[in-house]
């Protein structure tokens, strides 16, 4: 018995975009709907929010994740790609003036066609593999590491990309300009070179849904570094 359904707008990319927007910036997520994605096209463009790299894929469903949350907070998902298989037919323009990037969770070779796109266009980029992580082996992690100017991930993920890249923490961190690993309530560590700061976390006044946060922090994130 599931008590309590509800169906939301979300995906990283939308999310990330949301998020950057209500911060002040200027997001242009790039994506793909498929042909139940009208909706979602139009909430981005009430919102403001560009939807000019946005592409539809007329023979799939948009991609959907059924998320299952229990009183602890703690989550299973079941995914469909849907759209999101094509992801990798958008390429990253190198003529709208982006001057920074993120390559979230998304379609396998979206991932690693758009890191090597920005990487070649001379545009610095964060690397959040996110759920997407297990897709790659280590090599391909060593590959997007090289070309990345920062790397975001929680605690899990920052362990399992260690185990699969066989780089400590330490290691994967004198090759970008900063990693940053999310520890849940308890803030975020902060590596720069050698240094590592603890940025102590802020109490949530209520909890709601954990869904999301993750790319809040890292709109966050992308805001603090444009600025």
């Amino acid at each position: 018995l599931v008590p309590g359904l509800r169906r939301d707008f979300g995906g990283c990319a939308g999310n990330i975009a949301y998020s950057l927007k209500a911060l002040g910036g200027t997001p242009l997520p790039m994506a793909t709907l498929g042909n139940d994605g009208a909706d979602y096209q139009a909430r981005l463009n009430r919102l403001g929010i560009s939807t000019e790299f946005v592409c539809e894929v007329s023979d799939s469903y948009t991609a959907q994740a059924l998320i299952m949350t229990d009183r602890d907070n703690n989550q299973i998902t079941a995914f469909h790609p849907g759209a999101m298989s094509q992801a990798h037919e958008n390429r990253v323009p190198t003529d709208a003036g982006i001057r920074l990037g993120i390559v979230a969770p998304d379609g396998r070779d979206a991932m690693l066609q758009h890191a090597e796109q920005l990487h070649a266009a001379g545009i610095p980029f964060v690397f959040d593999p996110g759920q997407g992580l297990p897709m790659f082996n280590g090599e391909e992690l060593r590959h997007f590491i090289s070309m990345a100017s920062w790397v975001a991930v929680n605690d899990y993920e920052g362990k399992m990309l260690s185990d699969r890249t066989g780089l400590g923490l330490s290691e994967i961190a004198q090759q970008v300009k900063g990693l940053i690993v999310t520890l849940a309530e308890h803030g975020c560590d902060v590596h720069v070179g050698a240094q590592v700061t603890r940025v102590a976390g802020v109490a949530a006044s209520a909890v709601v849904d954990p869904t999301g946060c993750g790319d809040a922090f890292r709109a966050a994130l992308l805001h603090g570094l444009s600025q």
